[in-house]
């Protein structure tokens, strides 16, 4: 337990630090534009990379791993969103957001930090195929229940395109895309464009992390909702059970391949 903790208590730190320092310094939430552009835009991108770039090219391939991993996620978001729907009454656009709130896991700010401390480097590959078909599958089904939800006719066509349009120029799917073609050709960068991207990779979850946490401090908080307690206990509990119980059943996967998908 206490090798859990000193591995996950630095990433709830930081988010406690930027919590206490958005309480003490009250600058305006104008002021996290250009740090949330940075770490978006910026730092995740060449994080991953820099993952993804790295890892064997013939593991990326992996279908039956994808299709299980991505496969939970869609029937957590399912789950989430009847229980938003239970919980409004019927709000389309409401449920989808508590949908991304229940089924939306450690991907982007600490996903990769804690799977790769905790397992090494056999959890590169995996965590790089979670985060993005599971991305994909959220970028793909909230625009779309967004459009069922809005009260007019959906114009289907304009949100295909998108939809399609948000996945392919999102900077998380162009680094990815960027990093498996690296790896399919081995392709290595010149030292001065890698000792970059090695800054950004280390900057990524500190930044991001610490940004979460001003954000929650500037933002008002007026109770948590009914429906929190179930969302919750789908993301925290049911989500990485159900992780354990597919993957294992649906391939032999390597061990640490299936504890990364539980993480």
């Amino acid at each position: 337990m206490q090798q859990v903790l000193s591995l996950a208590l630095p990433f709830f730190g930081l988010i406690f630090l930027g919590f206490f320092c958005g309480k003490l310094v009250r600058y305006p939430e104008a002021g996290l534009q250009w740090m949330n552009f940075f770490i978006v835009y910026v730092a995740l991108p060449g994080l991953f990379f820099k993952l993804i770039s790295a890892a064997p090219f013939d593991q990326l391939a992996n279908w039956p791993f994808v299709i299980a991993t991505t496969a939970t996620t869609a029937l957590m978001f399912v789950l989430s969103f009847s229980v938003g729907m239970i919980s409004t009454q019927g709000d389309i656009r409401a449920a989808a957001v508590q949908a991304v709130a229940g089924a939306y896991a450690n991907i982007g700010y600490m996903g990769p930090g804690l799977t790769i401390a905790a397992l090494g480097p056999h959890a590169v590959v995996p965590t790089a195929l979670i985060f993005v078909f599971d991305n994909a599958l959220h970028f793909s089904a909230v625009p779309m229940l967004m459009a069922l939800g809005s009260g007019q006719s959906p114009k289907w066509t304009e949100t295909v395109l998108f939809v399609v349009k948000r996945v392919v120029t999102h900077p998380f799917n162009i680094a990815s895309a960027a990093a498996v073609f690296a790896a399919s050709i081995g392709f290595e960068p010149p030292q001065v464009i890698d000792t970059m991207l090695t800054f950004l990779k280390n900057a990524a979850a500190p930044f991001a992390l610490f940004v979460m946490g001003v954000t929650v401090a500037l933002r008002p908080f007026d109770g948590v909702p009914k429906e929190m307690p179930f969302l919750l206990f789908i993301k925290l509990i049911l989500h990485p059970l159900a992780a354990w119980v597919i993957v294992s059943s649906v391939g032999d996967f390597d061990r640490e391949w299936v504890l990364t998908a539980v993480l």
